[in-house]
């Protein structure tokens, strides 16, 4: 018998240290990857919706007033948010929460208009139920805290996802470079109607500006931090991975200088201004020329590339209306 058992071994030991490195359980698969069942990559839904018809704006701006009225006049420029959100329907919200900052240093979402938000979505348009959810930088838990943003989110009757392990899967991205096929933050995903971004405006140390397309970036898993390499195709990528049905910029306070994290509270101008878009790419040229008060010749390049991809035009020209 145990003759039986040490064969068994040797022969299991030759096989672990001569299987080809392609083959499960190799001792060349230095990664362990390929002993885990291979799943199917999955595929998001295109979660846009048609404005209504006769109209040309595609970005809708709100000024003054609280968060709430703000965010009204912006959604109500682009059709109304009842058009987009149907009753019975489960949403998305993507805030951004990377970082483990108080709300007044610009780096994340602003919680009083996530509030509003949610509870625009859960009363107003009836939805069936709100999900908010990033896989931030640093802790997750400490992050939603920090930012104010779990409390928002709980206070207004939605549900805060965090990450871990088991929630993401093989995302394919049909026309990305870098991401065709890339982990990315699923659970949340799941059974899910509409989407909606929300992010605010800041400055980029790497790729000049954050603004709505870069907040996609927080639902990607692995060692995404490798694309730093690559910024503007990465965000050029995200503006197609996700096609959301509305994209909400939070002007109302901008980070100008040291983004994306901050730090002090000397780099945030308060500009109050919410957007609401159909047009990321639009969306956030016009934001880097008004908001962040860059010299428009000089948009960050993943604009460009973005454009290249199919996710939208950079020219806003004849596509805003504006509420104040």
């Amino acid at each position: 018998g145990r003759l039986g058992a040490a064969a068994g071994l040797l022969g299991t030991a030759g096989y672990l240290s001569l299987a080809p490195e392609k083959w499960p359980l190799s001792l060349r698969d230095s990664t362990g990857l390929l002993s885990k069942p291979v799943l199917k990559p999955v595929r998001l839904d295109d979660f846009r919706v048609a404005k209504p018809v006769h109209q040309t704006a595609d970005v809708g701006i709100g000024r003054g007033g609280t968060p709430d009225q703000m965010l009204r006049k912006a959604l109500d420029a682009v059709g109304g948010v009842k058009h987009y959100i149907q009753p019975g329907d489960i949403v998305l919200v993507k805030p951004n929460v990377a970082f483990d900052r108080a709300p007044a240093l610009g780096a994340t979402s602003q919680p009083a208009l996530i509030e509003a938000l949610i509870q625009m979505l859960l009363v107003d348009c009836r939805a069936q139920e709100v999900r908010v959810c990033d896989n931030p930088i640093e802790s997750p838990s400490d992050c939603f805290m920090k930012t104010g943003l779990r409390k928002a989110t709980e206070k207004a009757g939605g549900r805060v996802y965090l990450p871990d392990p088991n929630a993401f899967k093989q995302l394919n991205t049909p026309g990305a470079t870098l991401i065709e096929e890339w982990a990315f933050f699923h659970r949340p995903f799941t059974n899910v109607d509409k989407v909606i971004g929300v992010a605010p405006v800041k400055d980029h140390n790497l790729c000049f500006a954050s603004m709505g397309i870069k907040n996609w970036y927080g639902l990607l898993g692995g060692r995404r931090n490798q694309f730093h390499q690559d910024i503007h195709e990465i965000v050029s990528d995200l503006s197609i991975m996700i096609r959301p049905t509305l994209t909400i910029l939070d002007g109302t306070k901008v980070l100008m200088e040291n983004g994306p994290t901050g730090g002090d509270p000397s780099n945030v101008v308060t500009r109050d201004v919410v957007m609401a878009s159909l047009d990321p790419v639009a969306q956030d040229a016009w934001a880097f020329q008004h908001l962040l008060q860059r010299d428009p010749h000089q948009l960050p390049e993943y604009l460009h590339k973005a454009e290249l991809k199919g996710a939208g035009r950079v020219d806003f020209e004849g596509r805003l209306r504006e509420i104040t």
